[in-house]
């Protein structure tokens, strides 16, 4: 018996581990286990099972895909992997090495094939290969330096679906892979943080983990369609996927929405430096058919 409450999105999971899950208002209680309840409750089950959780691991929020909320579930009750006993082996994302095979999606299709990423906390690099023969060397070395993921499960079209970005020459490169197994790709997601994480305490050693953490990944704050003119007002609307990204004030555009790389970007300044967005409609652009929209004067 665990004696703790439980949201009614996460306790699908806890009976998916056998667990037996009440409710409060529907079911029965009896005088026992009422008692049992108030002698154990959330915080002695956070006093064990939560006892050694790495910086880089990341917990889940209320609204977070199922993957990540029931892999968390997984990680503390089942396989007690935050108790603070010595794990042999190691758990794999804390290793500051991971390799693994995962489906990716291509640059200029919709279809994934299989490809080995290896990813290296002590050179702070994701490499991933086309061919299995990695003789002819990697298709991509990816610094960790500016190196995003995120789970994108509706937007993949997979459960397990994880975006990764990263800054490229001249845009920003998007890789979408999932993997079969959700502890696995959890993981990789973890090892990532990891690798993250340690990068982030070499560039600002005096950093604290208060600091350090909000900016190891990040969720963008909206995505969506919406129809784009151009500069004049005066061009055609057409349809572009829009990512707002909070943490680096960009708005980013893209053809569709599995792009490998975005058409523009915009910097959304501060109001002092002559930024401002409005909301608008323009009556002179060729196809517009929407009584609102925004304008960004940058």
């Amino acid at each position: 018996k665990l004696g703790v409450f439980v949201c009614l999105n996460c306790s699908g999971i806890h009976r998916n581990l056998s667990s037996r899950v009440k409710s409060i208002r529907l079911d029965l209680w009896e005088d026992e286990l009422v008692e049992f309840m108030k002698s154990a409750g959330n915080a002695k089950a956070r006093a064990l099972y939560e006892k050694a959780i790495p910086p880089f691991y990341y917990r889940p929020q209320e609204n977070d895909c199922n993957v990540l909320r029931e892999q968390w579930i997984r990680a503390k009750y089942q396989r007690m992997e935050f108790s603070g006993e010595t794990k042999y082996p190691p758990l794999s994302y804390t290793t500051g090495f991971y390799e693994g095979i995962l489906w990716k999606k291509g640059k200029n299709n919709m279809q994934f094939q299989k490809r080995k990423f290896i990813l290296s906390e002590r050179e702070f690099t994701l490499t991933y290969y086309n061919k299995q023969d990695e003789s002819k060397g990697p298709k991509a070395v990816i610094s960790i330096k500016d190196l995003n993921a995120t789970f994108q499960p509706q937007k993949i079209g997979h459960p397990h679906g994880l975006q990764i970005s990263y800054q490229g020459d001249d845009h920003i490169r998007n890789l979408y892979v999932y993997h079969e197994g959700s502890e696995e790709i959890v993981s990789w997601y973890n090892a990532i943080r990891a690798a993250r994480y340690a990068y982030l305490k070499t560039a600002y050693p005096t950093g604290s983990n208060e600091e350090l953490v909000p900016k190891i990944t990040r969720n963008y704050l909206k995505e969506g369609y919406m129809e784009k003119t151009g500069p004049l007002q005066k061009e055609a609307f057409k349809k572009r996927w829009f990512i707002l990204d909070s943490e680096n004030r960009k708005l980013l555009y893209l053809r569709d929405k599995l792009d490998a790389e975005e058409l523009g970007v915009l910097f959304i300044g501060t109001e002092s430096n002559g930024y401002s967005i409005k909301a608008c409609a323009p009556k002179h652009a060729r196809g517009n058919k929407w009584k609102c929209g925004i304008r960004v004067e940058t």
